[in-house]
């Protein structure tokens, strides 16, 4: 069963990620998994601490 979508990235979702980066000082990667993922409706699991408290993640702290 798959569970994972590969979308490419867009003009669109470069200048999202771009601005959100400058804006709210997150690394440019981070912003462009962070915008993909909210622009396509999904869930960002994740554990990386640049997530936490954004909307749409679920941020499990490490052990």
């Amino acid at each position: 069963m798959q569970q994972a979508k590969i979308i490419e990235i867009s003009a669109s979702i470069a200048i999202q990620a771009a601005k959100f980066s400058c804006e709210y000082k997150i690394p440019m990667t981070d912003s462009i998994i962070y915008k993909t993922a909210r622009m396509n409706e999904a869930i960002v699991w994740t554990q990386d601490i640049d997530f936490k408290d954004l909307e749409g993640v679920k941020y499990f702290k490490r052990n």
